[in-house]
């Protein structure tokens, strides 16, 4: 059973997996896209037909009080072309407050390099959603 996590941006989308026991959440790369939602959903058919995926979850962008943001619609919106695409997958979606900002802190203590990091933050932030996933379900 592997799950697979998703921060969805406007010109990056960073994915995580589990292992194939869906205990654990590592990071697999980010997509640049530059706002071309089919690149995305061809890529991510690629990764979920090589790992047998059973479930995505995707992180909402909601406010620190709970409220939506402007980025909810645009990100459900990709929700329902995932639905459209992978109809068979169950699609969860988890609240990523503060995942990327989790995603510089570790970035820091890791001492990366600053001009690598936009490069890795997507997903590293995708493993922090699909890690408050496994939790929240006591996976």
């Amino acid at each position: 059973m592997r799950i697979l996590g998703i921060d969805y941006g406007d010109a990056r989308v960073g994915i995580s997996m589990t292992d194939s026991l869906g205990i654990t959440a590592q990071g697999v790369e980010t997509i640049h896209h530059g706002g071309n939602d089919k690149a995305v959903l061809k890529r991510l058919e690629e990764i979920i037909t090589q790992y047998n995926v059973e479930t995505i979850v995707i992180g909402i962008p909601v406010n620190m009080n709970g409220t939506k943001t402007e980025r909810v619609e645009v990100t459900e919106k990709f929700i329902n072309k995932l639905k459209c695409k992978f109809g068979k997958i169950k699609i969860e979606r988890v609240d990523e407050r503060l995942t990327t900002v989790e995603a510089h802190k570790t970035m820091n203590f890791l001492n990366v390099n600053k001009y690598k990091k936009k490069d890795i933050v997507d997903t590293i932030s995708a493993v922090y959603i699909l890690e408050t996933y496994l939790r929240k379900n006591n996976i």
